[in-house]
């Protein structure tokens, strides 16, 4: 059975850093797409970032030129590089997969595979 479990999140203060990581139980290179989506409170879950086989990417524009996904199969990985946060990118980041590469409007899923996500405070 596969497993998703995300780590390193936290509290921080707004423009700090901060990297999550997604342990893939699994082969990670049988899911085509892996992703990020968070989830503030009394708000609908959100698309952050995904990232297929291969490095194609997709960020919320939100995140664009703030956030860095990658991936590394040998390592089961997947990680968030989060950078210059700010107040409103609090919530819980969950990551998830497909198994499928993803195109267009494909990365809003569903996705088969989901972690228990983990939590990130941005204070002001």
């Amino acid at each position: 059975q596969v497993q998703l479990v995300e780590s390193g999140g936290g509290l921080v203060q707004a423009g700090e850093s901060l990297t999550l990581s997604c342990a893939v139980s699994g082969s990670l290179s049988s899911f085509g797409a892996m992703t990020w989506h968070r989830q503030a409170a009394g708000k609908q879950r959100e698309l952050v970032a995904g990232i297929n086989t291969g490095g194609p990417t997709t960020y919320a524009d939100s995140v664009k030129g703030r956030f860095t996904i990658s991936r590394n199969n040998a390592k089961r990985t997947v990680t968030l590089q989060m950078n210059s946060l700010k107040p409103e990118d609090t919530g819980v980041y969950y990551c998830a997969a497909s198994h499928n590469r993803i195109v267009g409007s494909a990365w809003y899923g569903p996705y088969g595979y989901w972690g228990q996500g983990t939590q990130v405070t941005v204070s002001s």
